[in-house]
């Protein structure tokens, strides 16, 4: 009794500016223990799912037919990536729309670690050419990893006059707008890719869309167009074969399929540095473990001989990325993109 009477005294003795940082801080502890357990069971609950996952089959979506590129580079990679998880890695194709429709259901998908994007470099040439995307192209996707490269080429006619691409931009400098140059359609990379050539060279050619690669090809072979600029692994078979003249690659470095071909930057056109890029997402808010679950596999994947023999076969340079450089990246080529469709006055859909 003592005891209390003692405390009582002490307490009243106390001022009254230190009484109310008590009952703050009485009032902070209880407030923050529901906090603090909500917090533990989300770890644990994170934790958890990450060691459980996968329990299931992954779907890598692609957003192309079958036979094209990117479906070509998600089945090389899809069973040994799914041997590396412990569960099958399926390729589903969702094409249309220039991969959109792939990518907004990929962005609506639970985020679980169940649906997976292979998205390109069309991912952000969509999100400099649409007006309104039914997705954000960058804030709902979590960036996994790069898995591959690839240069387009510059191209013309087997009878072209120009031995080399500085003597193409020096006729189409000398006489604006007697040139033209073919793309696969508007609002394709490869237009993009051949817009920006030509805005850094200060020269102006005439686009002319076409109707998928075969026609845009066609027309270069049979000197309607004047310049075609394509993914390296649509005209390697008629570069070897002769059907078509390579004026340059796109690439910051020479490409090992076509040593003796000189980069768009050796030809004189500085700056000048695009690719064909390929890479892994998860719908955003996927867990963090997972994500880097898969950035490893795909890591230990692109080291296999096997693997990487099948890529460069079909023109792919293997690369890989942190989560945080893909974002990175897919944040600096949408700007880039956006920049030149303004530049251009290329009218967006």
């Amino acid at each position: 009794m003592g005891q209390c009477r003692e405390g009582l005294r002490r307490q009243s003795r106390l001022k009254p500016n230190r009484l109310s940082q008590i009952a703050a801080l009485r009032a902070f502890r209880s407030a923050a223990k529901p906090w603090a357990l909500a917090l533990c069971a989300c770890i644990w609950s994170t934790a958890a799912f990450s060691q459980e996952w996968p329990a299931r089959p992954i779907r890598l979506i692609v957003g192309f037919g079958a036979g094209g590129g990117t479906d070509i580079l998600a089945r090389v990679v899809a069973a040994p990536l799914g041997e590396s998880l412990g569960q099958p890695v399926v390729v589903e194709n969702r094409p249309g729309a220039g991969g959109t429709i792939a990518a907004h259901q990929v962005a609506t998908a639970p985020a679980d670690g169940y649906t997976v994007f292979l998205l390109n470099n069309g991912h952000a040439v969509s999100a400099a050419m649409y007006k309104a995307l039914p997705y954000d192209p960058a804030a709902d996707f979590q960036p996994v990893t790069m898995l591959a490269t690839m240069p387009l080429v510059v191209v013309a006619g087997p009878k072209a006059p120009y031995a080399d691409l500085q003597a193409l931009i020096a006729v189409a400098r000398q006489s604006p707008g007697k040139l033209n140059f073919a793309s696969v359609g508007v609002g394709s990379t490869q237009q993009f890719a051949g817009v920006l050539l030509l805005q850094l060279a200060g020269a102006n050619l005439v686009h002319v869309p076409y109707k998928g690669t075969p026609n845009a090809i066609a027309a270069i072979q049979s000197g309607e167009a004047h310049l075609l600029v394509e993914v390296a692994a649509s005209v390697l078979g008629q570069l070897r074969g002769g059907a078509l003249k390579a004026l340059a690659v796109t690439s910051a470095r020479r490409f090992p399929a076509l040593p003796d071909v000189p980069t768009v930057a050796e030809a004189g056109i500085a700056g000048y540095d695009v690719t064909t890029w390929y890479a892994l997402a998860f719908p955003a808010k996927t867990p963090t473990p997972v994500v880097a679950r898969v950035n490893g596999a795909v890591r230990t994947v692109l080291q296999r001989d096997d693997v990487r023999k099948q890529l460069t076969s079909a023109a792919f340079v293997p690369e890989t990325s942190t989560p945080e450089a893909l974002a990175a990246h897919l944040r600096a080529e949408i700007a880039r993109w956006s920049a030149v469709r303004e530049k251009a006055a290329i009218e967006q859909q």
